[in-house]
């Protein structure tokens, strides 16, 4: 069974270290990353909350990346790509050496928080090793068993959550105006309303926590 786990590095261990600590109010998040061979990586990822500008200049003084170019701009948030040319080592054994895949990553000031899939807990452990051996940064805050599918478990919803989102989507219950009633959907569903209210709850704090920020041991 594969594993879903949550780490923090230090972006010193990790990428654009310099970028991050100089516009410390910018919010990096990667959306994908392309290992295309053993010394490379392609990161593509969005930038938010402040000045471009100030970021990008100092993107030109950052040794992590190189031939960054901007892809797309959507409201204050722009995608960049960019060649990933120093700290790659863990990304690369990950990718390549154990099959592992970056779910969510977000880079704030010094610090970024992973989410990672690996094949099974061997491999987890081989990374975690891989990591000490080389004096990278990784601490794990979690980790889960991924027993759902792919669209549920990368979001952190159970099975149910998940339908009842769904199927909520599908009737219209979030369309303004409703074209269906909590009460509506709850019958249609075959429990109570409270029930359905409970789900909903959960299935949205499980949702915001999955997309919108990480859950650490730390945080209050």
């Amino acid at each position: 069974m594969s594993i879903v786990a949550e780490f923090s590095v230090k972006s010193d261990d990790f990428a654009l270290h310099h970028a991050l600590t100089e516009a410390p109010h910018m919010v990096v998040e990667i959306e994908q990353v392309v290992a295309t061979m053993e010394d490379k990586v392609m990161p593509y990822f969005w930038v938010s909350g402040g000045d471009h500008a100030e970021f990008e200049a100092a993107f030109e003084r950052d040794d992590s990346v190189t031939n960054v170019a901007p892809i797309d701009e959507v409201d204050d948030a722009r995608l960049y790509r960019a060649e990933w040319t120093q700290n790659i080592e863990s990304v690369v054994y990950a990718y390549i050496e154990l099959g592992a895949t970056i779910l969510q990553a977000i880079g704030r000031d010094e610090n970024w928080e992973l989410r990672m899939r690996f094949d099974d807990q061997e491999s987890l452990s081989q990374f975690q090793t891989y990591c000490e051996e080389n004096a990278i940064s990784f601490e794990l805050n979690r980790m889960r068993d991924q027993e759902q599918p792919m669209a549920s478990a990368q979001y952190d919803l159970t099975t149910k959550q998940r339908e009842t989102l769904v199927t909520a989507l599908k009737q219209g219950y979030y369309e303004v105006p409703q074209t269906v009633s909590m009460s509506d959907l709850a019958e249609e569903m075959g429990i109570s309303q409270q029930a359905l209210s409970k789900r909903f709850h959960a299935a949205h704090e499980n949702l915001i926590t999955s997309t919108l920020t990480f859950t650490h041991p730390d945080d209050e």
